[in-house]
């Protein structure tokens, strides 16, 4: 078996492997998904202890498993009396979008035992995970795994006593990052705090043994759990808002362990949950039920029926409606109005110097009533978990009913006295018990008096440091008087009434004041103030405006039409308003921003199509060999802009075939459809070149009869961008020849060679000789060293004697100047572009080149070039813009440094001088102010980061490097990509945790490098194509190639939007 193995041949998460059983009826297995915010926010809390370096994680979902008072089938192997040893343990599975943690919890006195007899073999007990057996290319073999325990008895007992998230017997790990799950890393705190820390989570179990016992209530929870909140048992826990920014109408203080919020003046509640005074309140949910009625011995069952109620405050009347109850049961629940009693409590009126349920502890509260019927002793139990005020400010509560109800016949009528109860306060508990009378009249007029006792506990989350629970009152009354139920069975509908107040136990409250009687006159959105004797004053609630006796809703969108920000609406409600965000927008992990939305990760495209995610949308474009929408996709090339063109000039087809209109211009196809980059007409002569639209390059077009000299220069002109979806693109970086266009007799000193001209050129260029293209001369220092046999296309050196087939492109002493033109002729001059970069403000595209050295902008949409800077370099390569800070960044690989200007070339100044080799790629962070670079260093390559002043620099990588030369940052994953052109590898990494992984593997000969959605692009040398690469799915997803085939350069997204971020 896998008793005693370590790790199995499966997938495991081992919080404690033994061969344990709940046969006995003593021990019990729970578990369940939860994603309360309380879960949620604990399960944060021990996550960001145990990683305390890096960025704060909260998670999304939790699946919580508790083992309780488990044992062995046979026996302990040590120190067998016939009394079972038990042992008690939980994990907690805690996930967000790209990632996962498993909480391990071993309360004190949890392990009772660390070892089992397994037939007479001795096992000891292990903790850990395994990925069990994966599938290899010469068979299966054991996979990933992780040891917390050893094959020492002492390492098991040792799980309660130790930790590795600063808190005892609370172990943290992170079991892997979409989409691969295959890591497992421990958390970083293995210290125990030096002093006692609160009494919260596994040290709450420093108390009695008999205090420790788990108590059961609805079968999922447990009182040590750290997790679940307990009727008999509540340990204080420091309630911690995920963000104090997102507190509205509360103000939060800091303290040594934690902070505390309060409601501002005009508002009450616990400070992370506020609702103005005196304004109305509605409370919505669901309720569910299994409810045995009277002696019947099937029970009525029912589920996601809906309760709504509705709040006078300033008269402290509720109504509350159950929706959709089966007249089987309706009635019989009539006298339990107490249903809606913790909605009284929560709002009613309170006597000067008391305090209600909301503002003691907010709206997230859970609230457990047990109800014995006399003399028949029918109990149900009620279980309410009220989760806290919901965006349409409405507080959401869920109920369930379970047990068996007094019956009261269909057509009876309740009446139900005044009554009166005590409410105790202590830490997070609040105990409530009374005896209940009501009165059913028959339906054949008969009365009966019939009671119930009523118990009920109410547990939340308090602040330590709460100055309302620190003044809290250890008992208040709660009166419930104008007591109304009924069920109406045409409408399967039960209504209760109730007018709640809250004081003192001893009475002694002058009822006789306005506000405390509900007859005060103030409006509805108006609180009403108690002054001396029967004086009081109606003053208008937070958002509205008015004398108090009327009221009138501020329009705060109105007021404000941007104060919800960018990307979203504003939606005025009563009282206050609501934001709300655009279509293709989402609230970010602050609730306030609103952040775009990757449609694409929810495959809204066909299967054979590609998404491409943009700012507040998406597009779908089918893949290469289908032809649709993206939405739907067949098999099949549809025709391309230049087929369309060509097909609707050419008109309808004779029986001689095509028959176009006279003198007009029939565009030119290649084999794939695209338009020839060079177009001519062919009546007037006119040649001209187009780019990848069929639209005319300007300056490019010739006179009637004659070809341009510079033909094939055509297909670079016409490579000025790759489409991404609609809007963005990818922006490319490559050679370019600018043509000089001169005439012989205007050099004097040009000397004519029979019938050719020489020319010596440097770098690699496109020049001309007798209509044939050729590239000559890879770097400058070839340049001095070979020329070039045009007839044999051999490269010579400058001092060889080696005969020629043919007359040189450079003279004997292949010098760099141009010694003889022809009349026609011209003057090659390359321009060698290395890094590109976009500035998404306004948009403006801005490149390093090297040839004579400069940085240059022009805009996406066309225009001249302008130099921003073109003294004081040397090798500029890499660049990077800041958008929100209006700087660039870019490496000098000559002077080995990264420099900084605004983008206009002023405030220029170095940055990083020192310990450079061979920087190249660099890329800016805006959002979190981060600058990463590469050092192509053959010594000793690195990648490094710095914040965007040159500040906190260090190196993120220097393992298993060869040539990184590209770098890119995908801020929506927040992973850090690189292409290395030696070990051939494309990897990422989270900067901040330091995991890094490979995405693919044998690459060619990566230059540049962006990222855009899904996919990673980068430029290779070898394959002269830009490469998508699905960086989940590890493959390659398509390839770009040039009309001319030329080596490519830097590249970089161009997007349709400014990716979302403020100025730090």
């Amino acid at each position: 078996t896998y008793l005693g193995k370590m790790p199995p041949n499966f997938g495991m998460i081992a919080a404690l492997q033994g061969d344990l059983h709940t046969s006995d009826g003593v021990g019990k297995v729970f578990f369940r998904e939860d994603s309360s915010p309380d879960i949620l926010r604990r399960a944060a809390e021990h996550i960001n202890r145990a990683f305390p370096e890096d960025d704060e994680i909260n998670p999304t979902h939790a699946v919580v498993v508790t083992w309780v008072d488990v044992t062995t089938h046979g026996l302990e192997s040590r120190g067998d009396s016939g009394i079972k040893k038990r042992n008690t343990f939980q994990l907690v599975i805690a996930s967000l979008e790209t990632t996962s943690y498993a909480i391990v919890l071993y309360p004190r006195d949890g392990i009772k035992f660390s070892s089992m007899l397994v037939g007479d073999t001795n096992v000891i007990m292990h903790a850990g995970f395994s990925k069990g057996l994966v599938q290899g290319f010469f068979g299966s073999s054991k996979g990933p795994h992780y040891h917390t325990t050893n094959d020492n008895e002492q390492s098991v007992r040792a799980l309660a006593e130790e930790t590795n998230s600063g808190l005892r017997g609370v172990w943290v790990y992170e079991i892997g990052t979409s989409p691969y799950f295959s890591n497992v890393a421990p958390g970083e705190v293995p210290e125990l705090p030096t002093e006692a820390p609160p009494q919260e989570d596994a040290d709450a179990y420093e108390e009695s043994s008999a205090a420790r016992r788990p108590v059961y209530t609805d079968g999922q929870v447990v009182a040590f759990s750290p997790y679940l909140q307990e009727q008999t048992e509540i340990h204080p826990v420091q309630f911690q808002p995920q963000n104090r920014e997102v507190v509205e109408f509360g103000e939060c203080r800091d303290y040594a362990n934690g902070y505390c919020c309060h409601c501002i003046s005009g508002f009450y509640g616990n400070g992370i949950q506020c609702v103005a005074e005196g304004k109305p309140q509605r409370v919505n949910g669901k309720v569910h039920g299994r409810v045995f009625v009277g002696r019947s011995p099937s029970p009525v069952e029912f589920a996601n029926i809906d309760l709504h109620s509705y709040i006078v405050v300033n008269e402290g009347r509720a109504y509350v409606a159950i929706s959709d109850l089966p007249e089987t049961v309706g009635p019989s629940l009539e006298p339990l109005v107490s249903i809606s009693g913790a909605i009284g409590w929560a709002f009613a009126l309170e006597h000067p110097g008391f305090k209600n349920g909301f503002s003691i502890i907010g709206g997230e509260f859970t609230r457990q009533a047990e109800v014995t019927f006399m003399p028949g002793n029918e109990k149900l139990i009620i279980r309410q978990e009220f989760k806290g005020i919901d965006e349409h400010d409405h507080l959401i509560v869920s109920t369930n009913l379970d047990g068996q109800v007094a019956e009261v016949p269909l057509g009876s009528t309740i009446k139900l006295d005044p009554y009166s109860e005590i409410y105790q306060y202590n830490n997070n508990l609040i105990t409530s018990s009374s005896t209940r009378d009501y009165v059913v009249t028959l339906p054949d007029g008969s009365r009966e008096t019939r009671r119930y006792q009523w118990r009920e506990t109410i547990s939340f989350n308090g602040c330590y440091h709460s100055e309302t629970l620190r003044d809290m009152k250890p008992t208040q009354m709660l009166s419930m008087d104008h007591i109304f139920a009924i069920y109406d069975p045409g409408q399967r509908l039960i209504r209760f009434a109730l007018t709640s107040k809250i004081g003192d136990i001893n009475g002694g409250q002058p009822e006789e004041n306005p506000c405390l009687t509900g007859r005060h006159g103030c409006d509805t959105n108006a609180v009403c103030k108690v002054g001396e004797g029967a004086t009081f004053t109606c003053q208008c609630a937070a958002g509205f405006s008015g004398d108090g006796r009327t009221c009138y809703d501020n329009d705060e969108c109105r007021e404000d039409p941007q104060r919800c920000g960018p990307n979203a609406i504003c939606n005025n409600q009563p009282g206050t308003f609501r934001c709300e965000c655009e279509e293709g927008y989402q609230f970010g992990s602050d609730q306030r921003t609103c952040i775009n939305i990757d449609e694409c990760q929810q495959s809204r495209c066909h299967s054979d199509a590609v998404c491409y995610n943009t700012e507040g949308s998406f597009t779908c474009q089918c893949r290469p060999g289908y032809s649709g929408d993206g939405f739907q996709c067949l098999p099949g090339r549809p025709k391309t802009r230049c087929e369309a063109h060509r097909e609707s000039v050419l008109g309808v087809s004779g029986p001689r075939g095509p028959r176009p209109p006279i003198g007009a211009y029939i565009p030119s196809c290649d084999d794939n459809g695209q338009y020839e980059p060079m177009q001519c007409h062919g009546s007037t002569g006119h040649c001209w070149c187009v780019d990848q639209n069929g639209q005319e390059i300007s300056g490019t077009r010739t006179g009637p009869g004659s070809r341009p000299m510079f033909t094939n220069n055509c297909a670079l002109l016409s490579l000025n961008f790759l489409q991404l979806g609609d809007f963005s693109h990818l922006l490319l970086a490559s050679k370019a020849c600018t043509l000089l266009w001169t005439h012989g007799d205007i050099h004097a000193n040009c000397e004519h060679q029979s019938d050719n001209f020489t020319v010596a050129v440097c770098f690699s260029c496109c020049t001309d000789f007798q209509n044939s293209w050729h590239e000559v001369c890879l770097s400058s220092s070839l340049c001095d060293s070979v020329c070039l046999d045009l007839k044999s296309r051999r490269y010579h050196p400058k001092s060889t004697s080696a005969p020629r087939s043919g007359p040189l492109l450079c003279d004997e002493s292949c010098t760099s100047k141009v010694r003889c033109l022809l009349t026609p002729s011209f003057a090659p001059q390359e321009k060698v572009i290395i890094g590109v970069a976009y500035d998404c403000v306004e948009k403006m595209v801005y490149w390093t080149e090297i040839t004579s050295p400069s940085i240059s902008k022009a805009n996406i949409e066309g225009g001249e070039p302008t130099s921003v800077i073109s003294s004081g370099l040397e090798s500029p390569e890499g660049i990077a813009i800041d958008h929100l800070g209006r700087t660039m960044f870019w490496t000098d690989s000559a002077k080995d440094h990264i420099e900084v200007a605004s983008l206009d070339g002023s405030n220029r100044r170095v940055l990083i001088n020192t310990d450079l080799v061979n920087p190249r790629a660099i890329i800016a962070d805006p959002s979190n102010g981060n600058l990463y670079w590469a050092d192509w260093n053959r010594k000793a390559p690195k990648i490094e980061t710095s914040y965007m002043d040159g500040s906190n620099r260090r190196v993120l990588v220097r393992d298993n490097l060869g040539l990184p030369n590209g770098l890119t940052y995908d801020p929506r994953s927040s992973q850090l990509c690189w292409a290395d052109a030696g070990t051939h590898k494309l990897e990422c990494m989270d900067p901040g945790r330091g995991s890094r992984s490979t995405v693919l593997e044998r690459i060619q000969y990566p230059f540049g490098m962006t990222a855009f959605g899904n996919n990673i692009y980068y430029t290779d040398w070898q394959r002269d194509a830009v490469i998508a690469v699905d960086r989940y799915a590890s493959r390659e997803s398509d390839e770009f190639q040039p009309q001319k085939r030329t080596r490519l350069y830097g590249i970089a997204t161009a997007y349709a939007q400014c990716p979302a971020g403020r100025k730090l």
